[in-house]
């Protein structure tokens, strides 16, 4: 995406709303592992279009996570989970993340991991707990006073220190405000400049302040700022409209796990969440099932007034084969309650025992009275051209150059083995490269690389080879 470098050239070129200097030729950049997942990339038919938003191939399990989405939209799932099925690095998290993103942007994603719930402080079933708490959002609407702009002074006023005598604190701050309308400049008390720090607020951006609390938020940087250059990592606002002072209605989106935090811990303070602890007036240090109720009492009362809305997330809960016997009967229960979100599991196991049993053996390592409430998808490993095409957009994103044939033996190495090992390889060839004076990874970069590492299935041969390890012969 191009833009504008500044207001004067505005008629010439948009304005990028996800641009940040420092500058870059490149438009497009891996920002995480996933970052590049935009969604399921379906036609408004259903049918998987090919190498779109960020998936190759994987059409089957594309089109049928399309259905699901459909499923829960209409409000059709409730009581039953997805379950992903597949060889590692075939897509199973992304597929994950996409549903998530075809639901909504605001939409919450927990991801965890099953192994994630052992811990000796908490105990397994609160894990899964607060995991389903923190995908159920709550979007709450308010109409408040505000002073709303895009900062244009932000100058802390210091006076002597009355406690002590020595060093100076700050007595209060000037904050000029500027809307398309008109400027304000308003002189604040010092814990309003202590919540602007904590939100790293500063000349440029555009924020409200509530009138009545002194709560402030950050909306985004002005678009005045922005520049050519997408590195997707910032948004960027337009001045705001009407006056400085103003009613605005504000919209919050929060987490039924973030409620329960604030009234475990009271913190004081003016959002939702504070306000919300009033509710209990003790410094509680854990939550319980108690002040679950509690919460989810007044957050139906908000509901039922109309001010609140509640959005159910997604969970997503991979290498699910970890959980055990206790945690797998706690889900069922979990599934059945009336505020669940989107349940989604992953495993890559086939007929495994069910941890915390000693003869139970049942498909993918889950019981079967939970499985029975599951919709099974399986991915597919990639094909060589796939993973060619993976190869290369990879290498595209992070700047390396291949040279003639180089593709092709990556691909090949990726069917053989794993798609992930091929791509970890594509880091170290560069080097290798570099370090023998090349532009670009030649094809005997690759074949020095396979004498230096293993991928899994050789390493695993090796073992077979050598009766039981490495140094068989000297294990006791």
């Amino acid at each position: 995406m191009s833009a504008a470098a500044g207001p004067s050239a505005a008629a010439a070129a948009p304005v990028a709303h996800n641009a940040l200097p420092p500058p870059s030729s490149a438009s497009t950049a891996r920002i995480a592992t996933h970052s590049h997942i935009k969604g399921l990339g379906l036609s408004p038919e259903g049918f998987a279009v090919a190498d779109a938003a960020g998936f190759v191939g994987q059409g089957n399990a594309r089109e049928a996570c399309g259905v699901v989405v459909d499923l829960i939209k209409s409000r059709k799932f409730s009581g039953r989970a997805l379950l992903l099925v597949g060889a590692p690095g075939t897509g199973k998290t992304a597929l994950a993340l996409a549903i998530s993103q075809e639901l909504g942007s605001k939409v919450p994603f927990c991801p965890m991991v099953g192994s994630e719930v052992y811990s000796t402080e908490v105990k397994k079933t609160e894990v899964l707990a607060e995991a389903f708490r923190r995908a159920i959002g709550l979007r709450i609407k308010e109409t408040k006073e505000v002073y709303e702009g895009e900062v244009t002074e932000l100058t802390p006023a210091e006076a002597e220190n009355p406690l002590s005598g020595y060093g100076k604190t700050v007595s209060h701050v000037i904050v000029g405000l500027k809307t398309v309308k008109g400027t304000k400049q308003l002189r604040l008390d010092p814990s309003i400049y202590e919540a602007i720090l904590k939100e790293k607020i500063v000349v440029g951006d555009v924020i409200y302040i509530e009138a009545n609390t002194g709560a402030v938020k950050r909306v985004g940087r002005s678009d005045a700022y922005a520049s050519a250059y997408d590195l997707e990592s910032e948004t960027y606002v337009p001045l705001p409209k009407g006056d400085v002072h103003k009613r605005k209605e504000l919209v919050q989106d929060v987490t039924l796990g973030d409620l329960d935090a604030a009234n475990a811990r009271p913190q004081g303070g003016q959002d939702i969440m504070s306000v919300m602890g009033s509710l209990v007036k003790s410094g509680r240090t854990e939550v319980t099932d108690k002040l679950r109720r509690e919460v989810n009492k007044v957050v139906k009362g908000y509901v039922d007034q109309g001010v609140a809305e509640v959005v159910p997330g997604v969970v997503f809960i991979d290498e699910v084969h970890m959980l055990d016997i206790e945690c797998f009967t706690y889900l069922n229960a979990l599934l059945e309650s009336p505020m669940a979100p989107t349940v989604i599991f992953a495993t890559n196991r086939g007929n495994s025992l069910v941890r915390g049993t000693q003869d139970i053996v049942a498909p993918h390592g889950i019981p079967v009275d939970l499985l029975d409430r599951c919709l099974i998808v399986k991915t597919e490993t990639h094909t060589q051209e796939q993973i060619a095409k993976v190869l290369q957009l990879r290498a595209n994103v992070e700047g390396l150059k291949l040279g003639p044939g180089v593709l092709e033996r990556l691909a090949a190495e990726g069917e053989r083995s794993s798609l992930r090992y091929a791509l970890q390889l594509l880091m170290p060839g560069s080097i290798l490269a570099t370090l023998g004076g090349r532009a670009q990874i030649e094809e005997e970069d690759v074949s020095e690389m396979s004498e230096l590492f293993l991928d899994a299935k050789t390493s695993a041969g090796l073992i077979g080879q050598a009766g039981g390890g490495y140094d068989a012969d000297k294990m006791i």
